[in-house]
């Protein structure tokens, strides 16, 4: 996922897809342990996905004061 992406969306759906994205890390990681996933990369792929969206939303924050 592009951070371009990522910044066209609203704060809601941001928080609603890092909690998307965490579930799908944990289930990748699973499926990766019991060996029923195909691209072992994709875990690492959603991971910074989740930390792309992290950084957004902490820039956002910053700059809106809250924090």
């Amino acid at each position: 996922m592009k951070s371009k992406e990522i910044r066209e969306r609203s704060a809601e759906d941001l928080v609603q897809l890092e909690k998307d994205l965490a579930r799908q890390v944990w289930k990748a990681r699973f499926d990766n342990h019991t060996n029923q996933l195909d691209d072992t990369a994709k875990a690492n792929r959603l991971r910074k996905d989740v930390a792309r969206v992290k950084t957004i939303m902490v820039e956002r924050a910053k700059l809106t004061g809250k924090e």
